[in-house]
């Protein structure tokens, strides 16, 4: 139940949550340039509301008048036309330019940066290809040619411009997306079932937001100058004001009206100036919540084992189970080596899981236990194949490169260690148990919001709503774990596979966490496969049991034969490491010491 207390609390941190937005609001420099470009967006807008006169209109009796004649407040040019109201409209056809050449840029840039990013190989390869060649383009010389060819189009020149600047957003992004997927909560979100579009539009994109951001407001500054320079030497439209043109015009009346010089070059300048710093106040904004998010959720870093290439014997493991729910046959796993070979790491692995049971791959880091699991859901890092072998799920052989893709999220679910690391720190709890629900499932917004509750209370939340409201460095590891598991079992899977999920957690914790998977797993009756090092899990949650010892099955069966009677002497020294139940250590003395007590104890 939520008291009022905890409401208190929940409402503290949400508005404790540091906002991009209004961080750039309190840095000075940030709330001027956003005043600034308001301003200017919203007069432009404006223009043809609040101009004093038809920019069109001719007077040539006020040709060249000083401001404040006439009712011209900022003068006229050398034909007569009123300097404000052509500022004002001009403002108009500049800012769609630098719109135009911004939205292009990120559209195209950003697009193929996350997709080659995230994708590589051949795609990645030509776009690589590609951006390359466009960037040696002289911009400006490519600019001025178009002019020959289709005229004075300021639109069509600005999209152009806005091509030739996508591959700065594409190399950007690219890659900053090739450090960004390889995050354990993007792993966690391919397990939950989303597609790579889904994961690349939310999860991936949400988190290289920032440079993005900030390189689009320089650009936009880039393109009215551009815009500018190439109407002041003529390629632009004259029938058109833009501050550029007008620019061009002042120029030309330099010693009649040096004045008119001043009103566009400050149109321009205040413009380039308000992109600039608002590029480094929202820079600087970012890396301030950032490190917010940081110092609060202090997450471990993941690290990877190599596994050595082994030459022991293989055990069976019962792998000819035609009727159980999972099947690995004679699974071998590898990576590329130095010397363009495979190296291989899981080798000749077999054995299998029976609906509603539950089984333990035992084994060291860098056994391949984790690997064996990967293999199964498709999720083997880069570079990494399956090399022999297959997966048989209810009868069916998975694709060796996918595995089980098409089965996450659905029939088989996944559990990982360092809970904090697998949630996005960007979302809300809640939004990261919709967000499968909805894409996967199919249910509405309601429907989802409902049931991601009810699975928070299931897994032992005490309130489901304020978790569910939280972000992930306001819970706790043990409450994060809980998060995991609700996700998981959130399809209803057939299969779970726990890669050790109570590593990272304390030993009353680790408790609490054992008895909701057993809970669930006998309620829900679903096959587990648990991946653990600690042989007190298998003894609490397993039927049977599968020791590896690098990369091979050296020894499998029934928890109670494994442990009454263990064959491999690997399986030996497991059981021996194990402090339940052993002996307690005897007080510590120096050999030495204690041969000599009682001869000092005779002579006192």
């Amino acid at each position: 139940m939520t008291t009022p207390t905890t409401q208190a609390i929940t409402t503290a941190r949400r508005r404790d949550r540091p906002s991009v937005f209004r961080a750039v609001l309190r840095n000075p420099l940030g709330a001027a340039s956003v005043i600034t470009i308001a301003a200017i967006v919203l007069l432009s807008v404006i223009a043809p509301l609040i101009a004093p006169y038809d920019p069109a209109y001719v007077d040539i009796t006020a040709a060249n008048v000083p401001p404040g004649t006439d009712g011209h407040l900022l003068g006229a040019d050398a034909s007569g036309r009123d300097v404000l109201s052509r500022l004002l409209v001009a403002g108009q056809l500049t800012l769609a330019g630098a719109a135009v050449t911004v939205i292009i840029s990120v559209l195209l840039g950003v697009t193929v940066g996350l997709v080659s990013g995230y994708f590589g190989k051949t795609f990645d390869m030509v776009a690589s290809w590609v951006s390359d060649l466009v960037l040696v383009l002289p911009s400006k010389i490519v600019l001025v040619a178009l002019f020959a060819v289709i005229g004075p189009n300021t639109l069509v020149t600005m999209a152009v411009l806005g091509v030739m600047v996508a591959p700065q957003f594409y190399r950007l992004v690219r890659n900053l997306v090739m450090g960004v997927k390889n995050e354990l909560y993007v792993d966690a979100a391919r397990v939950s079932g989303l597609s790579d579009a889904a994961i690349i539009g939310r999860h991936v994109l949400f988190a290289v937001r920032a440079p993005i951001i900030i390189q689009a407001a320089f650009v936009a500054g880039i393109a009215v100058v551009i815009q500018a320079g190439l109407e002041f030497i003529g390629l632009g439209d004259p029938n058109t004001p833009t501050w550029g043109g007008m620019l061009q015009d002042a120029f030309a009346a330099m010693y009649k009206a040096p004045t008119m010089l001043i009103w566009p070059g400050l149109a321009i300048g205040l413009f380039v100036a308000a992109c600039v710093l608002l590029g480094n106040a929202v820079r600087d904004a970012l890396e301030g919540t950032d490190a917010a998010l940081a110092s609060a959720s202090a997450a471990p870093s993941s690290s990877t084992t190599a596994v050595r290439t082994v030459q022991a014997p293989v055990v069976s493991a019962d792998s000819t189970d035609e009727e159980a729910l999972l099947r690995v046959e004679d699974l071998s796993v590898g990576y590329p080596d130095r010397d363009g070979g495979v190296k291989t790491v899981v080798e000749s692995v077999s054995f299998s899981v029976r609906a509603g049971e539950v089984v333990g791959i035992v084994g060291e880091s860098g056994s391949g236990k984790s690997q064996t699991a990967f293999s199964i859901l498709g999720l083997l890092p880069s570079g990494g194949c399956v090399t022999g072998g297959r997966i048989v799920f209810e009868g069916t052989t998975l694709d060796r490169r996918a595995g089980a893709a098409r089965l996450r999220g659905t029939r088989i679910a996944y559990i990982p260690q360092e809970p904090m690391s697998n949630l996005d720190p960007a979302y809300r709890i809640g939004a990261q148990l919709m967000e499968p629900l909805v894409v996967v499932s199919r249910l509405s917004r309601a429907q989802a919001k409902e049931r991601a509750l009810a699975l928070l209370a299931r897994v032992g939340i005490a309130d489901p709503q304020r978790v569910f409201d939280s972000y992930p460095h306001e819970i706790s590891g043990g409450m994060a774990q809980r998060v995991l598991i609700a996700g998981a079992i959130a399809g209803e899977p057939d299969l779970i596979i726990a890669d050790e999920p109570t590593t990272a957690l304390d030993v009353t914790v680790q408790a609490e966490i054992l008895d909701i998977l057993r809970d669930l797993q006998r309620e829900r009756g679903m096959a587990m496969m648990l991946v653990t090092h600690n042989f007190g899990v298998v003894a609490d949650l397993c039927d049977r049991v599968v020791v590896m010892q690098t990369g091979r099955v050296v020894e499998s069966g029934a928890v109670a034969e494994i442990f009454d009677a263990p064959q491999h002497p690997y399986t030996k020294m497991l059981l021996g490491s194990i402090l339940d139940g052993g002996p307690a250590r005897p007080d510590y003395q120096d050999a030495d010491h204690a041969s000599a007590l009682p001869e000092k104890e005779a002579a006192l």
